[in-house]
């Protein structure tokens, strides 16, 4: 096949009337969807239970966005059963066959952006910048994975040669397997997670996040009208505890590909490490988990690139991020100039409901609206409140951004994911004392630093623990292709996500020797 160079999907900044329009009609158009129903998709077919998700709009919790049927363990099972069914063909489908339809769903894709961008804004609370960067990153997703698996293709490896034999290894897909989505990335991180393994020829069931089986529904209506075989892609949206439980202790389960929370993440990892009754292999597990993620600032920064670059990296997608800010570290001669910038533009961000494009919009539930308040309380305990640490009013779940000062690097509100818009401002003597700070928790996925100093930046490179490190530049948007993202330590097994490596977790080698 013939495919044009990779290239990111461009972000619309929604400067241009034009694009505004486009996205207004869009939100009009999804809003008036409200309280439509949406099947399970197993085998290539639709399928409705008794039992409904109810999908709600965060930023007015009174509204539906939308149901979708619920999978309990007889789903989950059919599921399985129609991935490994398809497997047995779509394993032996051309690479060029299966990277094409990757390709055309790309193209779907793009021509529904508007309404997935609408949809997460209603779905999650996604402004539209945030909205548009989340639906351009699951189109590269589908166009790096479809163009990568090329690589794979039979015969792919090169091996050196012996007299009087004929040597060859070669790639194999794994088999069937599950996909554990969260919900902060329910179009991107979703599709990327069901897109890598499959390009190479295996098969997945795909669990969405419980808050957002909409947009996951949506995604799967796009597979469909590509063209994916029945069973190559399986969509079982249900509890985590059931369902999720169910398909990782699973004995014919290949492979888990799980992107959460640190808590449910090790669960995972130490279930599926126990053999189950008829298991003919070790399960590959693939964990992406959270983050602590510290930015830290010198003496000879440029102060105001660097609070624009806090600004965004703490407060947008209101810190829901996995490599959101969450720790400013400041030495001496940063600490007052940094913290009077940051605080003066936070002041100035709005909050309010997602449509209205506002600069932070709901936390994404009522359950994740009490977890950040919880550790708000935690961090007047601990730190200085100096901005926010409210509920704002308004039926949605508001919250104020919130900085607190003075805090200890080892307060809890230092060294525990919120996810949420908290950030926590912590002063240090040195460069060399940032870092320790830095390193000074159980992750290690994302990290900044803004310093002219040469020496500095080259330190940071080398010491700066995180599998992402960003210099002069917010720490959070990594584009697929060219940042490839997964975290050291308990961030989780590094996958590389968007990355030229990705594609070999879900492949094996296989050597065959034929002596002449």
């Amino acid at each position: 096949m013939t495919a044009e160079p990779f290239r990111n999907q461009p972000i619309e900044t929604f400067t241009g009337e034009e694009a505004r329009r486009e996205m207004r009609e869009a939100l009009r158009r999804v809003r008036e969807e409200f309280g439509r129903h949406w099947s399970l998709y197993i085998g290539g077919a639709w399928v409705d239970t008794g039992e409904r998700i109810v999908s709600l709009n965060p930023s007015a919790p009174s509204e539906v966005v939308g149901t979708v049927a619920k999978a309990g363990k007889a789903e989950a099972e059919a599921a399985l059963e129609a991935a490994w069914k398809a497997y047995r063909t779509w394993k032996d489908w051309p690479q060029e066959d299966r990277s094409r339809l990757l390709l055309k769903a790309a193209a779907i894709m793009k021509r529904r952006r508007r309404e997935l961008e609408a949809t997460l804004v209603y779905e999650i609370g996604k402004n539209w910048v945030e909205a548009s960067a989340e639906v351009a990153e699951a189109i590269d997703f589908l166009e790096y994975y479809a163009r990568q698996a090329l690589k794979y293709k039979y015969p792919s490896v090169e091996v050196v040669p012996y007299p009087g034999e004929d040597n060859e290894s070669f790639y194999l897909p794994l088999g069937a397997g599950v996909v554990i989505a969260p919900w902060n990335f329910p179009i991107a991180i979703f599709t990327g997670m069901i897109a890598g393994p499959v390009a190479v020829g295996n098969t997945v069931v795909a669990k969405p996040a419980e808050d957002t089986p909409v947009i996951a529904a949506k995604v799967f209506e796009i597979f469909h009208e590509a063209g994916f075989p029945p069973g190559a892609v399986n969509l079982v949206p249900g509890e985590g505890q059931e369902v999720g439980a169910y398909l990782v202790e699973h004995p014919r389960t290949r492979f888990i590909n799980f992107t959460g929370s640190l808590e449910v993440g090790l669960w995972i990892n130490q279930a599926a490490s126990r053999l189950a009754p008829g298991q003919r292999w070790i399960k590959r597990v693939f964990l992406e988990l959270g983050g602590k993620d510290a930015i830290i600032v010198d003496e000879t920064a440029d102060f105001d690139l660097a609070a624009e670059g806090i600004l965004v990296s703490a407060y947008g997608f209101q810190g829901q991020k996995c490599s959101a800010a969450s720790r400013l570290i400041l030495t001496e001669g940063a600490y007052e100039p940094v913290l009077e910038r940051v605080l003066e533009r936070a002041r100035r961000l709005t909050v309010g409901p997602a449509e209205e494009n506002p600069d932070l919009g709901p936390v994404a539930s009522q359950a994740q609206e009490a977890k950040v308040l919880s550790y708000i309380e935690i961090g007047k305990g601990e730190g200085r409140l100096v901005l926010g640490g409210e509920r704002l009013e308004g039926e949605g779940y508001f919250i104020a951004p919130t900085v607190f000062t003075e805090v200890p690097p080892t307060a809890r509100i230092a060294q525990e994911e919120i996810f949420g818009p908290v950030l926590s401002v912590i002063r240090v003597k040195d460069f060399g004392e940032a870092l320790e700070v830095a390193n000074g928790t159980v992750y290690g996925l994302t990290g900044g630093v803004y310093s002219r100093k040469r020496e500095h930046l080259e330190r940071a490179r080398r010491e700066f623990h995180v599998g992402n490190l960003y210099f002069n530049r917010k720490i959070t948007g990594a584009l697929v292709g060219v940042q490839p993202f997964g975290g050291f330590n308990l961030s989780g097994t590094n996958t590389k996500a968007g990355g030229p490596d990705y594609l070999l977790h879900f492949l094996e080698m296989k050597t065959v020797a034929e002596r002449f």
